[in-house]
């Protein structure tokens, strides 16, 4: 008992009520750590943490991260900021502000009490790549000015400030680029292509696919990449990141979408429609850098976890249905 309570922390996790926050909270609880849950239920939800309220070492306080944080923490995740199109697009001015004031505000908090702090970055920092598959050294090509931007600039700003935070301050970072993530309490609705099929599929529509379908992605089950933070945030002070944490396994939509329809029994068909601006057209990560690091590479296979995810979203579509009806 003396060792566990030697070994606790009091650990922040900001956006833990959104879809990998909450996994997240989940893996340091079960871990024996205090969390404190911050989350301004932009996109998250309660629904994700209501199972944790019983919880003696579990806290949830409601804010926006674009203010300071005044608390007593060990260590911190920063995973705050919507990260779907649809969620991420709807304001975007306030996206922007999430990702570079959130940063600013957390990286201020860790260098007040001299702990380390681990920011959720993005494969959106490589934008449109030129580059295949992405490694960590590629600086990237992107838009600074269309309807995307708002989230792939954001989350370049929050990388430089956490690098200026280390070097001009000597505060301890961990940066994560984390690639496509799916998995049960994705919101239904949030505009992924994983959801997108899924809810579409059970609900017997035509699958959606943007462009002719042939544009690719690496999928990248939730628990994997929980797994995958962990192990960098163990890591030493001489281990910074960015390191990519995602799938190296590619598919196109149109497989994706196969593979949906195959596993939901559905006889949708595929309905094509123009390709978004700025949409990539090909997203996979190199994660040698995540192998020789943190001993760290996905195990959870595509059709495992689109199960998994398949039932989730069969009980949330049949929650809202009753909602609906009464």
């Amino acid at each position: 008992m003396s060792r566990l309570y030697d070994s606790r922390k009091r650990i922040l996790v900001t956006g833990g009520a959104g879809f990998i926050g909450s996994h997240l909270v989940d893996r340091l609880l079960g871990e024996g750590h205090e969390v404190l849950c911050v989350d301004n239920l932009f996109t998250g939800t309660k629904r994700n943490i209501e199972h944790l309220h019983d919880n003696p070492r579990f806290e949830f306080m409601r804010h926006d991260v674009t203010f300071p944080l005044y608390v007593e923490v060990d260590e911190i995740y920063n995973l705050a900021c919507p990260a779907s199109p649809v969620h991420y697009q709807h304001d975007p001015v306030q996206t922007t502000k999430t990702s570079v004031h959130g940063a600013i505000n957390v990286l201020g908090l860790a260098k007040r009490l001299g702990c380390k702090v681990l920011q959720a970055s993005t494969s959106e920092v490589y934008g449109d790549p030129e580059v295949h598959p992405q490694v960590e050294g590629y600086w990237g090509h992107v838009n600074p000015v269309g309807p995307r931007s708002c989230y792939d600039e954001g989350k370049r700003c929050a990388e430089t400030l956490f690098f200026d935070y280390h070097r001009q301050h000597g505060v301890e970072i961990k940066v994560a680029r984390i690639f496509n993530t799916y998995g049960p309490r994705m919101h239904h609705a949030d505009g992924r292509v994983v959801s997108n099929f899924l809810v579409q599929a059970l609900r017997g529509e035509d699958i959606t696919l943007f462009g002719d379908g042939r544009q690719t992605r690496s999928f990248c089950y939730v628990d994997d990449l929980v797994e995958g933070l962990v192990s960098l945030m163990a890591t030493g002070p001489e281990v910074t990141g960015p390191v990519n944490l995602g799938n190296p396994h590619e598919f196109t939509m149109r497989e994706l979408a196969e593979r949906v329809i195959a596993l939901t029994g559905s006889g949708a068909e595929m309905s094509e429609r123009p390709l978004p601006l700025d949409d990539p057209r090909q997203r996979r990560p190199d994660i040698t850098l995540a192998r020789d690091l943190l001993d760290w590479t996905p195990r959870v296979e595509l059709a495992e976890g689109l199960a998994e995810t398949m039932h989730y979203m069969k009980r949330r579509l049949a929650e809202l249905d009753e909602v609906t009806r009464t």
